[in-house]
């Protein structure tokens, strides 16, 4: 599929962002810079180009849900488009550090299956009602793979039926290899 191809793939939700996102990105900037005291003098110059760059890049910031994929489009510069498919989310973590907090504001972390990055791979910040969004996102990640509300969601972590007998053997092969290892102590 095309970037740009929409009309196989039409928009669902879109996420809004919040008028406070440049406004969160200055005091974190502010607060990194006076945690290194050397850099407050330089506060006057860094602040400035941080507020215009976030201001143009909240502008930019899209993040859609599709039928069958989350779609986020981001950057100022180095302009960046993730394609996530629903079936390979595994995590939307909804999130506030002490800032956000303070701030009123929610970020969404996108955690995918087989992800080779440590932490996650898009992580949103300052979405309005990120809660239903990522609801809606969950819901729709569910259609997808067949799961509906009465029906117990899918674990991939526990092993199938059949596979009882060959963990009944390897507990047994451990058991006898305890016995022995105490046997050789014994004999020491």
């Amino acid at each position: 599929m095309e970037p740009n191809d929409t009309a196989h793939d039409p928009a669902l939700a879109s996420a809004q962002f919040s008028g406070k996102y440049v406004q969160y990105h200055l005091w974190l900037m502010a607060i990194v810079l006076c945690m290194t005291i050397v850099m407050i003098p330089l506060l006057v110059i860094i602040l400035p180009i941080v507020a215009i760059t976030r201001s143009i890049e909240v502008k930019r910031l899209e993040c859609s849900l599709t039928t069958k994929n989350l779609r986020v489009r981001r950057g100022v510069l180095n302009r960046v488009e993730q394609t996530v498919p629903l079936e390979k989310i595994t995590d939307l973590a909804v999130h506030q550090n002490l800032l956000m907090r303070w701030m009123n504001l929610e970020a969404i972390s996108v955690e995918t299956a087989g992800q080779s990055s440590v932490g996650a791979l898009v992580q949103l910040v300052a979405v309005d009602n990120a809660r239903e969004f990522r609801d809606r996102v969950l819901s729709q990640r569910d259609l997808v793979m067949g799961v509906s509300d009465d029906m117990p969601a899918r674990n991939t972590q526990a092993a199938p039926v059949s596979d009882a007998a060959t963990l009944g053997e390897i507990r047994d092969v451990l058991l006898r290899i305890e016995s022995l290892l105490q046997d050789q102590r014994h004999e020491s």
